[in-house]
């Protein structure tokens, strides 16, 4: 079994607690990591994937709730969300910590009578594909811990080939696609995947027409990684209103098969975009809305650059939201055009600043846009470093670093 690194915050959100949801895409592995906690335990776990479950939470869901156990495990809860009210009053009536642990691949958050109705009694976490560090046996592995330290991290000598780093970005992290060896049958389940969450999913969540184009949208925002959200541009290009534009976008971020990166910006710092960035939610699946295997990405360096950027930001967003800091992961810009592709942000305002350069050398060049931010922070801008296919780090001037890609997952 493969151990997550969301296991020791998720312990801990339980100790202290009454309602802890754990939400993430399906397939991601939160009802694997939900039954392993209630292994020798005597919470009572059931799942709204259950039809007779299902139909008795909804038909009757203050009966429903009144007749479980003291703690309880429910899985896919966002297909009953009249649940959610019960669940308030019985941890009104009894506070205790860990009284229901909730999973759900639709963020019930975005929904404001949830929200509203298990604010201050419920902590939520999110569980995304398996991160790098996690596949390679390290899940106490933070990258982002390393990029924010202040002290000089020690990192080993890499010697990864470019083939292994491509096969790891097409394979991605989602359980199923990493155990196909087969790249056909890896992109059948892909798309099967997509075919389930775009008819199930986003279907039973949302009344909205015209839901074929979410493909194509997801397609158009995966081209659009790099770069700040152009909404009207994306409208433009689709032939889709910009209204709808705003609905699918919630609605992808909703079953997290996007992540929403906001900007960078202070008040020192009046003329930068606001916009925020896109992430898809895991590599593999990023190759192949692009139809991008891997013999494409060794032989196109500008696709591989595009696909290492998506797999070193999704990877930072796997590392940052297992953090009990909880640093923020966001991106620069300015008017200019001068761009950082992620900043990581502590919460006593430490900066990191990333590069991602699909090549396997570095030079001088690449680190001159960092030096406005750093001009701007001062002793706040704890490093700037540049990820790339090389085997070594390299220091290029005080806070100035190039990392290997393995960096990520490779422990010191």
């Amino acid at each position: 079994m493969i151990h997550r690194s969301l296991e020791p915050p998720l312990r801990a959100v339980l100790a202290d607690t009454p309602v802890t949801m754990l939400v993430g895409a399906r397939q991601t592995g939160k009802s694997t990591l939900v039954t392993t906690f209630a292994d020798g335990t005597e919470a009572n776990y059931l799942t709204f994937d259950d039809p007779t479950l299902f139909a008795a939470a909804r038909s009757d869901p203050s009966g429903f709730i009144e007749g479980l156990g003291e703690t309880s495990i429910i899985d896919e809860v966002q297909r009953a969300p009249e649940v959610f009210l019960p669940i308030k009053a019985a941890v009104d009536r009894d506070r205790r910590p860990g009284r229901f642990l909730l999973t759900g691949s639709a963020n019930p958050l975005f929904v404001p009578q949830v929200a509203e109705a298990l604010a201050g009694r419920m902590e939520v976490l999110t569980l995304w594909p398996f991160s790098a560090a996690e596949l390679a046996g390290e899940p106490e592995r933070s990258i982002v811990r390393l990029l924010l330290d202040d002290e000089d991290p020690s990192l080993p000598y890499s010697p990864t080939s470019r083939g292994d780093l491509v096969k790891r970005i097409v394979c991605g992290g989602f359980p199923e696609a990493v155990a196909r060896e087969d790249a056909d049958r890896r992109a059948r389940w892909f798309a099967s995947y997509l075919t389930t969450i775009l008819e199930r999913d986003v279907r039973s969540i949302a009344d909205i027409s015209r839901l074929e184009q979410l493909p194509r949208v997801l397609t158009a925002l995966a081209l659009r990684t790099r770069g700040p959200l152009n909404k009207s541009g994306l409208s433009q290009d689709l032939g889709i209103p910009v209204s709808s534009i705003d609905r699918y976008l919630t609605l992808l971020e909703r079953v997290f098969l996007v992540r929403r990166l906001p900007a960078w910006h202070n008040s020192q710092a009046p003329r930068l975009v606001k916009a925020p960035k896109l992430l898809l939610c895991d590599s593999g699946l990023f190759c192949h809305l692009l139809q991008w295997e891997e013999k494409r990405l060794l032989e196109d360096s500008t696709a591989l650059g595009l696909a290492l950027e998506c797999f070193v930001g999704i990877e930072l967003v796997k590392a940052a939201d297992a953090d009990p800091a909880a640093p923020r992961l966001l991106h620069y810009r300015t008017s200019k055009g001068v761009e950082v592709d992620f900043i990581l942000e502590a919460p006593d305002g430490r900066i990191a600043a990333v590069e991602v350069k699909g090549s396997s050398s570095v030079d001088a060049s690449d680190f001159r846009r960092f030096d406005r931010l750093r001009d701007a922070l001062g002793p706040r801008f704890v490093r700037g470093v540049v990820f790339y296919f090389g085997e070594r780090r390299v220091t290029f001037g005080d806070g100035l670093e190039a990392w290997p890609v393995s960096s990520l997952w490779e422990a010191p």
